[in-house]
């Protein structure tokens, strides 16, 4: 008997890209799942897409929910989570929903390999949407700068990165995660709101023993930022600098925690002065400043 898995998907301004990703879905031969989509949007757009996706492909083992406010990825992944976690899922896969899959083996070949393997976290090499090029075939953390590394990215797939392997981090975009993890670990911490969430999740996890597996024969495509406006948005822009001091402060102490504290500041800086529009360099100059201070 195959172990039951509870797929959590946060929605917000996604109508664009749900149609791809319930058709990946649909495609799929692995059937002992439930679908757990929490939707954060102001308006009712990606809600009413999803109904639309879902009637059109049957899919009857799922949970729509629409929350009265953007509660933040972060809290919107929890409530899923939980919900999954109260139906005895084994398994929760947390995707995002700017993801497609062509292989239709690959829930039931990924829990598979988790299941055969004893493993607690798994995750697949992601390529960009648009091109052959890697995003992320695993990564590492540096706790001396508070940062994350995609090993890959933007790179060709080759054989370097055709192996599997254990690492440090990988996003939570596309990671299949045992209910022990919570158990020991907890949830995201929703102070994050978006952004650095899962970097602190994965970080909580490698420090309570538990092994990130990468699996490179898994592959999906993810729609990079196409929610948030990009990584030099100020939205992104106040959300990384506030949660990077944030997880800094959080898990680090002494030495590291000056030393990542410090970098952080100085690359921020130096960023800064690559902006060459004055517009949106203030703009970006704002959103970094007040992420700071929060």
């Amino acid at each position: 008997m195959n172990p039951r898995v509870g797929l959590v998907t946060v929605l917000f301004n996604s109508a664009d890209v749900l149609p791809g990703f319930f058709q990946s879905l649909s495609a799929q031969s692995y059937r002992d799942y439930w679908l757990y989509i929490i939707d954060n949007s102001l308006d009712e757009l990606s809600f009413e897409s999803a109904k639309k996706e879902i009637e059109k492909y049957n899919i009857r083992n799922v949970t729509l929910i629409k929350n009265d406010k953007n509660v933040g990825v972060a809290a919107a992944n929890n409530q899923g989570i939980v919900l999954a976690l109260e139906a005895q899922c084994e398994y929760v896969l947390v995707l995002n929903n700017d993801i497609e899959f062509a292989d239709t083996e690959l829930f039931s070949s990924m829990v598979a390999v988790a299941d055969a393997n004893n493993e607690k976290l798994v995750t697949p090499k992601i390529y960009f949407y648009d091109s052959d090029l890697i995003w992320c075939a695993g990564g590492s953390l540096s706790e001396w700068r508070g940062v994350v590394r995609h090993y890959g990215e933007m790179q060709p797939d080759s054989e370097k990165y055709s192996s599997d392997c254990y690492v440090q981090y990988a996003p939570t975009c596309f990671m299949l995660v045992h209910k022990d993890v919570f158990d020991r670990v907890g949830l995201m911490d929703e102070k994050y709101f978006v952004y650095y969430d899962d970097v602190d999740f994965i970080y909580r996890s490698n420090q309570a023993g538990f092994k990130l597996k990468y699996w490179a024969e898994g592959e999906v495509r993810h729609k990079v930022s196409s929610s948030t406006g990009g990584d030099e948005s100020p939205f992104s822009v106040y959300y990384t600098n506030r949660n990077r001091i944030y997880y800094i402060r959080k898990n680090f102490k002494g030495m590291k925690k000056s030393v990542a504290i410090s970098y952080t500041v100085l690359t921020r800086i130096v960023k800064m002065a690559n902006f060459s529009n004055l517009k949106r360099s203030r703009k970006m100059y704002d959103a970094m400043i007040a992420g700071f201070f929060m």
